[in-house]
């Protein structure tokens, strides 16, 4: 502070003469502080406010208590390539054979087509993948992580919604929630069985899943062939400008199971 000396006040201490505009008068302690006296736990201390809320113990989180994670966990689609612990080669008690070592890599399983599969905990605004490690925590079999992720996405998909687009005889629908299974929605029997039933009829049953929250799946004419070309290029555009792409290729649904398309007879 630079003060004239003539105008009152210094250039070291507080400063009672400066003017304040509207902001409230300081506040001088006149006694000392009693350092018996009960703490108002109501206080805040250094700008925080009291937490409110129950508290949970960290052991309790669903990395760690699988009676957590059971209700939340989920299958995903990964691109092709992605590297981690094949779940089909897991051996529990090697695992814990050498438990004092990091299994941090992701488990990994086969979807159709080749696609990896990963299974994820949902944490507000990001995922946990879950792996190795979480496994032995948990003390499961693969077969029951496997169970419980499907399970659950069949609950979400049972209420989750189809979006459809028509054109003249053209048909789409895709699952497009933005809940983060839609493209993994694929590997339901149920949802394999309704985009035949509603695409087919004649139809060849065209099916992309460009990014994690889109599956899309088309009616392909035996008179449009012109139509798959144009399918294929919305899913590589589409895959192009996603955050988490998964697949470039068109699929096509024969009798219940997903197999890449080839374009064979498509006209």
């Amino acid at each position: 502070m630079t003060q004239d000396p003539f105008e009152g006040g210094s250039d070291t201490g507080p400063d009672r003469a400066r003017a304040l505009d509207d902001e409230p008068a300081p506040l001088y302690r006149d006694t000392a502080p009693d350092v018996l006296a009960p703490i108002d736990e109501s206080s805040p201390v250094s700008g925080h406010v009291p937490v409110t809320g129950t508290k949970t113990s960290i052991a309790d989180s669903p990395e760690h208590d699988w009676s957590h994670a059971r209700d939340l966990i989920r299958p995903a689609f990964r691109p092709v390539g992605t590297q981690g612990l094949e779940l089909e080669s897991i051996d529990r008690d090697r695992l814990a054979a050498h438990s004092t070592q990091s299994h941090a890599q992701p488990l990994i399983d086969t979807g159709p087509a080749g696609l990896p599969v990963v299974y994820t905990i949902p944490a507000g605004g990001f995922d946990i993948v879950v792996n190795g490690d979480h496994l032995l925590t948990w003390g499961i079999e693969p077969a029951e992580l496997q169970d419980a992720a499907l399970r659950n996405l069949a609950t979400w998909s049972a209420t989750a919604p189809w979006s459809e687009e028509a054109s003249g005889q053209r048909h789409i629908i895709s699952s497009d929630t933005g809940d983060g299974t839609d493209a993994v929605r694929i590997i339901l029997p149920d949802a394999m069985a309704y985009l035949e039933r509603e695409l087919g009829s004649g139809n060849r049953v065209l099916i992309g899943i460009p990014e994690r929250h889109l599956l899309t799946a088309a009616a392909l004419r035996p008179d449009d062939a012109e139509f798959a070309s144009l399918f294929a290029e919305f899913v590589v555009e589409q895959s192009g400008g996603a955050d988490e792409p998964i697949e470039r290729r068109v699929f096509e649904l024969i009798d219940g199971r997903l197999v890449e398309f080839d374009g064979g007879g498509a006209g």
